[in-house]
């Protein structure tokens, strides 16, 4: 099992190329307790149908109906609601708030070829932004190396002009994990639920079996040559898991040679100590090592394999989240 983009731009572009016509509207902004995060898009069909949401049901009729307006004249508009409490209750939520939406008509200053674009891009694992003027019509894609803050903390917003938007679309994060055991399981399980794409390594038939790990992809290569197969970067997190350092130090060297953004490994911290040591023999510098978390996870004195699961994923969000 994998996590997966939502299909709602495929859908938008599939509408407008079958000539139904299309426009996409994108949560820009909120306030108080909106039912949608910024970044959060909704396609409308020529036909009034509908893919995605930006307000979990609160708002979908209003920004349907001025979809229509906006494919007539094809000019984009900015749009303001109000969520109730009332409203936001009926789709159970506990409060309401304030959200901003851009709606824009695909074919006009956001471009067919815009979307194909941002398509491939996601395709290719490649992190890139769609930047808006919202008070006019300018509209074109940026990379990582002009907003690497938002890209590294996947944070869509306004630029401090007020104006300009930016949405960033990342690729999928994936997390490798190396060793089929016990902790593995309820891990990969959390991962997912988290939106993680999971790879579990393990060479040893019998510990990655589908038996104790249905549905997930199994990879049953020698971790380095697996890790190097996957190709590491900035949206993959890196955990090992099986004491050995047979298994545990190649996947280790190929993580710490990558720009993965979070490395992981099980043990004491007497077993790091040796680890370290070793790393260090085999020409390991001594800031790429302290880039290894361990003993992995957040000290919340975790006990159950479930429960160090838990610190596990914590950790991995807070290196995520904060850096």
């Amino acid at each position: 099992m994998t996590a997966a983009f939502d299909a709602i731009l495929e859908t938008a572009l599939a509408w407008h190329e079958a000539g139904t016509g299309a426009a996409l509207a994108t949560v820009v902004e909120t306030w108080g307790s909106a039912p949608r995060p910024v970044g959060a898009q909704l396609a409308v069909s020529g036909a009034g149908e509908m893919a995605g949401s930006v307000s979990g049901g609160c708002v979908e009729g209003a920004v349907v109906a001025e979809a229509a307006d906006v494919l007539a004249t094809g000019q984009a508009k900015l749009l303001e609601y109000g969520v109730s409490d009332d409203d936001a209750f009926a789709v159970g939520l506990a409060c309401g708030g304030t959200i901003r939406v851009l709606l824009e008509p695909v074919g006009a200053a956001l471009t067919a070829a815009m979307l194909r674009d941002i398509l491939a891009a996601r395709a290719g694992r490649r992190p890139v932004a769609y930047v808006a003027d919202t008070a006019g019509p300018s509209r074109r894609l940026g990379d990582a190396s002009e907003f690497p803050e938002r890209f590294r903390a996947d944070r869509s917003g306004f630029e401090a002009d007020g104006r300009t938007f930016v949405q960033i679309h990342n690729p999928p994060l994936r997390l490798a994990v190396v060793g089929a055991v016990h902790i593995a399981q309820p891990l990969v399980a959390m991962a997912r639920l988290a939106g993680y794409d999971v790879t579990l390594i393990d060479p040893r038939d019998a510990f990655a079996s589908e038996t104790r790990f249905p549905g997930e992809r199994l990879v049953h290569d020698w971790p380095d040559e697996a890790l190097g197969n996957l190709g590491l970067d900035g949206r993959t997190a890196v955990v090992t898991l099986t004491h050995d350092p047979k298994l545990d130090d190649p996947a280790l060297r190929a993580a710490l040679a990558s720009e993965v953004f979070y490395i992981g490994a099980l043990g004491s911290t007497r077993t790091h100590g040796k680890r370290v040591a070793r790393l260090g023999e085999a020409g390991v510098g001594e800031a790429e090592i302290a880039r290894i978390h361990a003993p992995v996870g957040l000290d919340i004195g975790a006990r159950s394999p479930a429960e160090i699961a838990i610190s596990i994923l914590a950790e991995i969000t807070a290196t995520l989240r904060r850096g």
